[in-house]
């Protein structure tokens, strides 16, 4: 049966390897974003806005996917922003592939915001989960943009009769450039900034994070858990965890990162030590590594994400997920973490992106 993708944020981390993971299973796929960025090889780009419409209609005349895979979102000022424009994106896009009649199955990819709460009350005290996170857990009881845009995907189901899948990743490692949630690119910036002014290595986050048990999820496995639930009726109407099967302690893994840039690291010494000040007058600094080296992104906003990965770092409780769910209905996808960091930051240098 013939299968056609539209993947909307496809310049991003999970969007650009969904595409890979899709293109060589055969699949014909078109990737929607404002900028279409550097094409992976075999995709179809698709230039539109999704808060326009009009235009949106007008750029997908003439497609019929049967599968949409939604992985993008806009960040804004406030979470009551967030709702009204992410919630937006989801329910212009499921309007404007409607006409088509050719839509089988949506996925959706959120995270563990879901359990956690959104960034204005971001792992505070009063919304602290248990882990392992479920799927089963409920909905905390505070406005949450994931919320607003699952509640889009059920009602354009109920409404035009696909199938459904929610996927929730923890922190997304891979590469991408621009992206607003880059945990590795950020982590390899910040060590090549420090190898380069012979600063420590320091850990930035939380006694909880550096002491407790954490995991984390490789876009490429991402990919194969969103082609694995597209095609997999057992997984229709469900939501999911996506990790990649290891949990391991920052304390362990933190050495291990320093180890591979050739820097000094420095634990958690009583104090949390955010990268976003600390990072924020290296703009000149990453200039001239820039131009050293001959790499090819001056712009440090556009490959660091300071702010969220001190989000992560900076929670006050261990966080892992569990992926029991997954499992029992056939996913058996495994990705040793350090392996996706050292990939990655392979990547990056080959692509000439840091030093």
């Amino acid at each position: 049966m013939t299968r056609t993708a539209l993947i909307v944020g496809a310049s991003g981390i999970t969007g650009a390897n969904l595409a890979r993971e899709l293109i060589d299973d055969g699949w014909t796929v078109h990737g929607l974003a404002r900028r279409p960025g550097h094409a992976v090889e075999g995709l179809r780009p698709v230039a539109a806005d999704l808060l326009d419409p009009a235009g949106l209609k007008a750029a997908l005349a003439g497609l019929a996917p049967t599968h949409v895979f939604l992985t993008t979102w806009m960040r804004n000022a406030t979470e009551a922003e967030n709702i009204r424009v992410n919630g937006a994106m989801v329910r212009n896009l499921l309007d404007a592939v409607r006409p088509a009649r050719s839509v089988r199955h949506v996925a959706l990819v959120t995270g563990l915001k879901h359990y956690l709460g959104p960034f204005d009350a971001y792992a505070t005290g009063g919304t602290l989960p248990q882990t392992p996170l479920r799927e089963e857990q409920p909905r905390l009881p505070i406005e949450n943009f994931y919320y607003a845009q699952e509640d889009e995907v059920y009602a354009a189901a109920a409404r035009d009769g696909f199938t459904w899948s929610i996927h929730r990743p923890h922190t997304v490692i891979g590469q991408a450039v621009g992206n607003a949630m880059n945990m590795g690119t950020t982590l390899a910036v910040y060590a090549s900034l420090c190898r380069e002014s012979g600063r420590p290595f320091r850990w930035p986050g939380s006694a909880a994070q550096w002491n407790g048990l954490s995991d984390v999820t490789d876009a490429r496995l991402l990919a194969k858990h969103l082609l694995w639930a597209a095609t997999t009726e057992l997984a229709w109407n469900e939501a999911f965890n996506v990790a990649n099967g290891d949990v391991w302690r920052w304390n362990w893994l933190w050495p291990r990162l320093a180890g591979w840039f050739g820097v000094e690291p420095a634990g958690f010494d009583g104090t949390v030590h955010p990268l976003e000040p600390t990072m924020a007058q290296d703009g000149p600094l990453w200039r001239e590594i820039v131009a050293r080296h001959g790499l090819v992104e001056p712009d440090l906003g556009r490959l660091a994400s300071p702010w969220h990965t001190d989000l992560d770092l900076g929670r006050p409780i261990e966080v892992m997920t569990d992926m029991t769910k997954s499992r029992k209905l056939g996913f058996t996808a495994y990705q040793p973490t350090e392996e996706s960091f050292f990939d990655l930051f392979e990547q990056l240098r080959a692509d000439r992106l840091i030093p």
